[in-house]
């Protein structure tokens, strides 16, 4: 009797989930001319976005930021990624770059939309503190160089808590308060979610669905054997508890945003 319970406990919560899938699947567009229409009253379509990922390390656009990459491509999106370190903790600093680079043409960023940043003020280190205003001063030049309209990093707990990470949201935050970012620039952040919900993979789906987000982007099983191709390029990286990271996280399936608030235009801080 308990095994027919469970039955029809969890085949309609599956059911759900592929519902919510094949939904985000039509009105993607729509939320991203949402999120664009903030700053501009003109529609978009996925070909007009030209977003930039910021991460600090090798691996981050895989582990983090997968499926947002593989839907804006799918729609025809220019995606650049920003990479503020070579991830070289560990003296692998050349064989991670190269990593990145395998893996981002999985995902499918060219290498000349890959720009990586080696500086010795920014080490892959996560007991470092990365000075906001270097980090910030970087990012900025990155954005105004290529006229993205869409910049995504991580949020204030940075997923795993790692300062890299933080320094990332805390530069973005500082330029978006300070007025530096053009208007026509939109700010988002990678939300971070609760150990339970971040390992039970797709199933966290219906919950990230009806929480309040700014954007959100699934993959399916499609997507999914991308990313885990993206991540088994990180063979540095490869330890026994990755691979239970590719199985469970639901970062490898789902991403949800939240706008990085801005400030008054005319406020500079020196």
């Amino acid at each position: 009797m308990s095994i027919y319970l469970i039955f029809f406990l969890v085949l309609p919560y599956l059911v759900w989930i592929k519902c919510i899938y094949y939904r985000h699947r039509r009105t993607l567009v729509k939320s991203l001319n949402h999120v664009m229409n903030v700053l501009s009253i003109r529609e978009t379509d996925g070909a007009d976005i030209r977003a930039l990922i910021v991460t600090a390390h090798p691996d981050d656009e895989c582990m983090f930021f997968a499926p947002t990459i593989i839907r804006l491509i799918e729609l025809n999106a220019s995606v650049h990624l920003l990479c503020l370190s070579e991830g070289n903790y560990y003296n692998q600093g050349a064989q991670r770059k190269q990593e990145l680079l395998d893996s981002c043409g999985v995902l499918g960023i060219p290498a000349s939309r890959i720009t990586i940043v080696d500086h010795k003020k920014l080490p892959d280190d996560p007991k470092a503190e990365w000075s906001v205003s270097l980090v910030s001063s970087v990012i900025v030049k990155h954005i105004r160089a290529h006229s993205f309209n869409m910049v995504l990093t991580f949020d204030g707990r940075g997923v795993s808590g790692h300062a890299n990470h933080l320094a990332l949201h805390k530069a973005v935050s500082h330029l978006a308060s300070t007025g530096q970012v053009p208007n026509d620039c939109c700010l988002l952040s990678l939300v971070t979610v609760g150990l339970l919900r971040k390992y039970i993979s797709l199933l966290e789906l219906p919950l990230s669905w009806l929480l309040s987000s700014r954007l959100c982007c699934i993959i399916g099983s499609k997507g999914y054997r991308q990313a885990k191709a993206a991540m088994l390029c990180h063979r540095t990286q490869l330890q026994w508890f990755r691979y239970l990271y590719i199985t469970f996280s639901r970062y490898m399936f789902i991403n949800t945003f939240q706008t990085i608030p801005r400030g008054p235009n005319n406020l500079k801080i020196y």
